[in-house]
């Protein structure tokens, strides 16, 4: 049986699935109890799971972060939600020099079962301060698992994977998608962190991308069908670890490839997983790797410089005839 839902109602449906079976399950973040949260993922959990298990934080990411990161170490399965990725700044040491570390330091002796959501991306005229795609740097960080839902069925799903993982996983949810609607399986299924995911099969060019740039990565590979280019679509969901087999049999089939990154170019994850394609895949290029991102800017707040800024279909499309034609 199959239902419709928003990718918002879905993290919703996610957290309540996991409130409703794991006891050790709670909580903490700004404005995400009497107020519902601020992109209303969790409106009516305080009401529903009590005080104790949905906690209104104060504004020191890197305070409660600390005491999610406590939490996991005594046993319990907390969730921290940090209201946008830029905030996540502010409790860098927390998530890399503590959560990220401490299995190694301790010798394996301790686990940090932590699991972070945040809101990235731009697209909504929050200016340089709040359109931030930081999924790159996290996922440079050894310790840590990286991932990027982009439609409802793995941003309820993704969930309850990371709580199960021994370890800490950041999940970044894009702005731009809580309105997004798909139809799922009515049940839960919970989602595979290890695999990316091909959504559209092609023979011409591989089209590799995640979270956000998925909606638009598909419109442009539509496009392209009109003008007779075959384009496969791989979302790659978990950015570390990276699915490398995937990337590399997508690649070696179509013999051609374009990476799509709201991150910025320069030290970014394209860059990471060109490599990935010429370390696995060289001899089996046809063409130059090509790479769509977001302008060397800060993230303007006039929008249409804001779109002029980041990936768009039009843009992809055109990297794609260029790898295509020359």
């Amino acid at each position: 049986m199959k239902k419709t839902i928003t990718y918002r109602e879905a993290l919703g449906e996610g957290l309540r699935y996991a409130f409703q079976n794991d006891p050790r399950v709670f909580m903490m973040g700004e404005d995400i109890g009497k107020y519902g949260g601020p992109y209303g993922v969790t409106k009516g959990f305080i009401d529903e799971f009590g005080e104790d298990r949905i906690r209104d934080a104060p504004l020191s990411e890197s305070g409660f972060t600390g005491a999610g990161i406590g939490a996991a170490l005594n046993g319990m399965r907390p969730i921290v939600e940090i209201m946008t990725v830029n905030f996540s700044l502010l409790a860098l040491d927390q998530i890399i020099n503590t959560a990220a570390s401490l299995r190694h330091m301790s010798g394996g002796q301790f686990s940090v079962p932590l699991v972070i959501r945040m809101t990235t991306g731009a697209g909504r005229q929050l200016a340089a301060q709040h359109s931030h795609s930081f999924e790159g740097w996290y996922a440079h960080i050894p310790g840590i698992r990286i991932v990027a839902p982009s439609n409802a069925h793995d941003a309820r799903g993704m969930l309850w994977s990371a709580l199960k993982d021994p370890d800490p996983v950041l999940i970044f949810e894009h702005a731009l998608l809580f309105q997004e609607t798909q139809e799922i399986d009515a049940a839960f299924v919970a989602a595979d962190l290890d695999r990316a995911a091909v959504l559209r099969e092609g023979q011409d060019v591989s089209l590799i991308c995640y979270g956000g740039m998925v909606p638009r990565t598909l419109k442009a590979a539509a496009e392209l069908e009109t003008a007779g280019i075959s384009a496969e679509v791989i979302d790659l969901r978990t950015l570390r670890p990276l699915d490398r087999a995937t990337i590399l049999a997508s690649v070696s089939k179509t013999r051609r490839a374009v990476i799509v990154d709201e991150g910025w170019r320069s030290g970014s994850l394209s860059a990471e997983i060109a490599m990935t394609i010429v370390e696995g895949a060289f001899y089996e290029l046809d063409a130059p790797i090509a790479r769509v991102c977001s302008e060397e800017v800060p993230i303007p707040y006039s929008a249409h410089m804001e779109q002029a800024a980041i990936p768009q279909v039009e843009k992809i499309v055109a990297a794609v005839n260029k790898v295509v034609y020359g």
